[in-house]
């Protein structure tokens, strides 16, 4: 075992067996670790049934709790908690996959229309069947965004094709599904329409043990995933041409690298509806924090999204006596935030010269 530093000189390396590990995105990620423990604590004690951490610590250990606190705690906290987690980890996933690959740090699936075709398939879906099975709904969905990437890659044509073209083509892409998803809400049914309305504005209500079991193996495959898209990654950061250079298959990996984007979120879009300015605001926050590339970066933006998303979520069940749309709180904790990390980023580059 040695210490020593990456080629930038500012980031120290820890050597095992021949293994590379950057010290400092390892201190970040047991810090986000650290982080996400305490939302956890702070969430499972707020809420009308007043329920604190003895209550929880016996139902740990399968003592008696009273039946109000056991439902507080099983059947709703703990749930919402772990969907939340789960639900941030895959957004900020796929938009750190979508990032190198159009050399553009604000795309993500929302931009590349991916989150607007599994909107677009599910609202049909409920159209022709308001009381559609959760299965459906997941089908319709996953549907909608693989068609919605097969679209793209169609439109975007050979494998010279730059990161700036598939970024145009998605923002074409998504104005169009986003136009269709209007028209189809306002001309829907009353009932309808105010389903599919309050299912886009993103709410982690309905969670249960069922869905976080459903999205369980897809967060087991997306760390499996992650491992191995890490030194594509590293090459797009380099830019297409370049990647290609370097022995990158770019007309098979770029297709794979989008079918993992497309599926990790047409999944969360399935459950909560779309997060807006999540899969944005959380690749950035973990490259200001490390500078990771590959799979790090996708390691640690996965944990930043998840603490988003649960401390999102504590505060749209507190913030007023309605609870809030999931949706409309990421937003309204990402735009401030983003602006924050950009001047930050903008500062340190400016006084580095």
């Amino acid at each position: 075992m040695k210490i020593s530093k990456t080629l930038d000189g500012r980031l120290s390396v820890l050597f095992l067996n021949g293994k590379e590990l950057v010290i400092r995105n390892f201190v970040v990620a047991i810090a986000l670790l650290f982080f996400s423990a305490f939302l956890f604590l702070v969430s499972l004690n707020i809420g009308t049934i007043d329920t604190g951490l003895i209550d929880f610590w016996k139902l740990i250990k399968g003592d008696e709790i009273n039946q109000q606190s056991y439902f507080a705690l099983w059947d709703v906290r703990l749930p919402r908690l772990a969907l939340a987690f789960l639900i941030g980890w895959s957004v900020a996933v796929s938009g750190a996959i979508l990032q190198p690959i159009a050399r553009n740090p604000l795309a993500d699936p929302g931009l590349f229309g991916i989150s607007h075709g599994s909107l677009t398939m599910t609202i049909v879906l409920l159209a022709f069947i308001p009381g559609a099975s959760r299965m459906l709904i997941t089908l319709a969905s996953l549907a909608g965004g693989l068609g919605t990437a097969l679209l793209l890659l169609a439109l975007v044509g050979n494998r010279h094709s730059g990161g700036l073209v598939i970024l145009l083509m998605g923002i074409a892409v998504a104005t169009v599904l986003a136009s269709i998803n209007s028209f189809l809400i306002l001309y829907l049914p009353t009932e309808a329409s105010y389903n599919a309305s309050s299912w886009m504005a993103g709410s982690l209500f309905q969670a249960n043990w069922l869905s976080v079991s459903a999205f369980t193996p897809l967060f087991v495959f997306s760390l499996l995933g992650i491992f191995l898209a890490g030194h594509s990654l590293n090459r797009y950061d380099l830019g297409n041409e370049l990647a290609q250079s370097l022995g990158e298959p770019v007309i098979v990996s770029r297709p794979l690298l989008l079918l993992f984007a497309v599926l990790l979120s047409a999944a969360s879009v399935t459950i909560v509806g779309p997060l807006a300015f999540l899969g944005i605001l959380a690749p950035q926050i973990a490259q200001f924090l490390t500078g990771a590339n590959g799979s790090a970066r996708l390691y640690i933006s996965g944990l930043v999204g998840a603490n988003l998303v649960i401390g999102a979520d504590i505060i749209s069940k507190n913030a007023t006596t309605i609870s809030m749309p999931l949706g409309l709180t990421t937003t309204i904790i990402g735009v401030p935030l983003f602006i924050i990390v950009l001047r930050i980023r903008t500062l340190r580059q400016y006084f580095q010269k």
